[in-house]
């Protein structure tokens, strides 16, 4: 029997008993339900092991229900686990400074929240290691439901609102993919991934739709800013990874079918480096810091759609790039937390020479903007992949190339300008004390500046690479 089903049992059956622990060990329990995991996949990764675990059939057009995995989805795998396990551990500290604010009681509701954050973590885990799409989708719906539940009752000022505004946003791609699997499923007489030999257009039209909305793309994004504003900061580093699975499926469908990106793979190029180069000029008018963020998601998941129109290279960049994605602003989002909890600072105005009081966390959002701007970190890998995508599949086409440079040169740019803003220069605070900063708020950040690190070099990288090869190969620019 594959190993796989009980590694992806353990955190499921964490996330109920976190209910009955009180914080501490709570929080223990659920890192280390992701830490295990996690060295599980890098093995799988590392030794070129694919695995298939089979749950049960069913009556056509369902099939059968399995888990799977490979380098693909051991890539994302990884990805997840490691940032579910680090953010964990900043919960701790984050959590009791809001509940405190919010004049609850630490015990009774970080058993909740530690219940609904362990299920968001679970579902992502579950949702990419899913064979069939009958999983997928009910995975990713858990996911939306987990996420809404945190914002509502853990967010800030306007989180009922906020909560409510996300959840009906998420309506779209849910009802959307739905939709579009149905279809899938219905002309292909099956659910099953393996199963899957063509996808209409119809349906491939309707998936992509609502998948950019929960990217998502500039003229739809709305709802991200508000959500990375009002959002209690530990879940937003899962909600980043949630975003980024609609990168995984599209991935997915590309690779039964990748008819409708041939067709639209000019405009669809487009519309992905406008939003991309939009969103990174938007940083720059943002006054609040996880809001700004939230422009910098928006700025970087165009990434992953600019490499899905970029045949096989720019799938392998596509993967790489959601690992450069959830190392970095997952740390950028934990630095942000460090900073409410200790200093109850939101706004830029009010913050500036924090490095002096809180160098740890300073340093840790150095590596955080590396790796968006793909400066000696796994994200320089993704930005090369993306690139040679772009030769590829369009040549030495000025017009396609300057875009894409000039797209990652604006993360660096905004990058170290937001660090300045933040973490340097004169203090724009009338009240200034040095605190003492829980090994909690910055070591789990450094861990995953590290690992950043680390997955640019061997044995991960060229093991990543083979793999990602090995799964997406054969599929021409």
């Amino acid at each position: 029997m594959s190993l796989l089903i009980y590694f992806l049992l353990l955190p499921l059956i964490v996330t109920c008993t976190v209910l009955f622990m009180k914080p501490k060990p709570a929080t223990y329990l659920a890192a280390f339900s992701f830490i295990i995991p996690f060295f599980y996949i890098l093995h799988c990764l590392l030794s070129g092991i694919s695995e298939t675990f089979h749950v049960m059939d069913f009556a056509a057009p369902v099939g059968e229900i399995y888990m799977f995995s490979d380098a693909v989805s051991n890539a994302f795998g990884l990805a997840i686990c490691a940032v579910s396990a680090m953010v964990a551990f900043v919960s701790l500290p984050y959590m009791q400074s809001r509940l405190e604010d919010m004049k609850l009681d630490m015990d009774s509701e970080y058993r909740k929240y530690a219940f609904l954050y362990c299920l968001f973590a679970t579902s992502m885990l579950w949702l990419i290691y899913s064979g069939s799409l009958v999983f997928v989708y009910t995975f990713l719906e858990i996911g939306v439901i987990s996420a809404f539940l945190l914002i509502f009752l853990y967010g800030y000022e306007k989180r009922r609102w906020t909560s409510i505004l996300y959840f009906v946003w998420m309506l779209i791609p849910g009802v959307l993919a739905m939709l579009s699997f149905i279809l899938i499923g219905v002309d292909n007489n099956t659910f099953a991934l393996k199963g899957l030999s063509e996808v209409s257009m119809l349906a491939w039209a309707i998936l992509f739709i609502g998948l950019l909305v929960k990217f998502p793309a500039i003229g739809i994004h709305s709802w991200l800013p508000w959500t990375y504003e009002q959002s209690p900061t530990p879940p937003l580093g899962l909600l980043i990874l949630a975003d980024g699975l609609a990168g995984y499926i599209l991935l997915r469908i590309y690779l039964v079918d990748s008819c409708f990106i041939d067709v639209y793979r000019v405009p669809i190029l487009a519309y992905a480096l406008f939003s991309g180069i939009y969103a990174g000029f938007s940083v720059f008018r943002q006054t609040n810091y996880k809001r700004l963020l939230g422009y910098s998601s928006i700025s970087q998941m165009s990434y992953m759609l600019v490499a899905l129109c970029l045949g096989s290279y720019g799938l392998m960049g596509l993967v790489i790039q959601y690992l450069s994605h959830s190392f970095g602003k997952s740390i950028l989002l934990m630095t942000a937390g460090g900073i409410i909890a200790l200093y109850g600072m939101k706004d830029l105005g009010d913050m500036g020479g924090l490095h002096d009081y809180m160098p740890e966390i300073s340093n840790a959002a150095v590596i955080g903007w590396l790796n968006l701007g793909g400066i000696l970190t796994v994200g320089m890998l993704g930005e090369f992949f993306i690139l040679r995508g772009i030769v590829e599949t369009f040549g030495l086409n000025l017009w396609v190339i300057i875009p894409a440079v000039f797209l990652f040169m604006l993360s660096v740019w905004y990058g170290f300008y937001m660090l300045k803003k933040i973490f340097y220069g004169r203090p724009r605070s009338a009240v200034r004390e040095t605190k003492h900063v829980s090994g909690y708020l910055y070591i789990p950040l450094v861990i995953i500046g590290l690992l950043s690190v680390i997955f640019l070099f061997p044995p991960i990288a060229p093991a990543l690479t083979k793999g990602l090869e090995i799964v997406i190969g054969g599929i021409v620019p």
